[in-house]
């Protein structure tokens, strides 16, 4: 099984974008993620058939038994995250406000508190033209990020054992959520554009894949809109040692597409056809299965 994510330094490079494309024209058994739990969106280009819908629970929270509480007010004192308060007769637990420390389970005097795993998100299966997907959803405030992807992944590999390739749609970034989605995998496409701050961000990425071992190669998006970064961006990837595998130049038709709920793939246009060539280039830089439609 070879594993492929598909990264950004920072949003709005046409990653998912990308992915969608991908799956699109890599043929065979293959499974999708979404690993951009706080704002998964790959669905959103695959007109999926939601198969199942599971809760996820992240780490613990605090839960008070109010039939042992004497509301001696211990915890609330003692909490400092704020997520214990006394409301009436008896303390309540904020839970987007617990981070499972447990302080308040050891200072309560009637041993009226319990820590439970409390429901962080949902993880989603569903079927698609192209394959199938898993997705995951965060409750908003939620801190399980790194920990709902690797979920996702282990989910993915336990529905699908037999998969020859996981195509893994990340998330933005160099944080938990990234390096969970990146860990063992074999190679990370890292989607970047021409701009300063997408340049800085692509470094650090590179250093992060580089830290962890994982395979990289390059694709640059909009390069046509500065010459002069994409220039720069393809000498530093050198430098590293990078290869560049893509470059897609910028084309109304992407918008046109995504409006559509479509990848752009299924559409012809200057982008359509360089997606098309640096799929080629994957499939033989992996030398993985499959063809592409031409």
């Amino acid at each position: 099984m070879i594993q492929v994510a598909v990264v950004s330094g920072k949003g709005g490079t046409g990653k998912t974008m990308l992915t969608a494309s991908c799956a699109a024209l890599i043929h065979g058994n293959k499974v999708l993620i979404d690993a951009d739990v706080d704002a998964a969106n790959l669905a959103l280009l695959l007109d999926p058939e939601d198969l199942t819908t599971e809760e996820f629970f992240g780490m613990d929270v605090a839960v008070i038994n109010q039939d042992k509480c004497n509301n001696c007010g211990y915890c609330e004192g003692t909490c400092v995250f704020n997520a214990i308060q006394i409301k009436g007769d008896y303390p309540s637990v904020i839970s987007y406000r617990c981070e499972g420390c447990g302080t308040c389970l050891l200072v309560c005097p009637e041993d009226a508190i319990k820590m439970k795993p409390g429901i962080s998100g949902t993880i989603h299966t569903a079927k698609t033209r192209d394959g199938p997907l898993v997705y995951g959803s965060l409750t908003p405030g939620s801190g399980n990020s790194g920990l709902l992807v690797h979920c996702l992944r282990q989910k993915a590999g336990k529905m699908y054992p037999d998969a020859s390739l996981i195509l893994i749609d990340g998330p933005p970034g160099i944080g938990c959520p990234l390096i969970s989605t990146i860990t063992g995998v074999q190679i990370a496409i890292i989607v970047t554009e021409p701009s300063r701050s997408a340049l800085h961000d692509l470094m650090r990425l590179i250093t992060t894949c580089r830290s962890l071992k994982t395979g990289m190669c390059l694709v640059v998006n909009r390069y046509d809109l500065c010459p002069d970064i994409t220039s720069e961006i393809i000498k530093r990837a050198g430098m590293e040692n990078v290869p560049v595998i893509g470059r897609i130049p910028y084309d109304p038709m992407v918008v046109t597409s995504i409006r559509k709920g479509i990848p752009v793939v299924y559409n012809e246009g200057k982008a359509s056809e360089a997606i098309h060539e640096m799929v080629e280039n994957l499939i033989s830089e992996l030398k993985i299965y499959g063809t592409t439609n031409r």
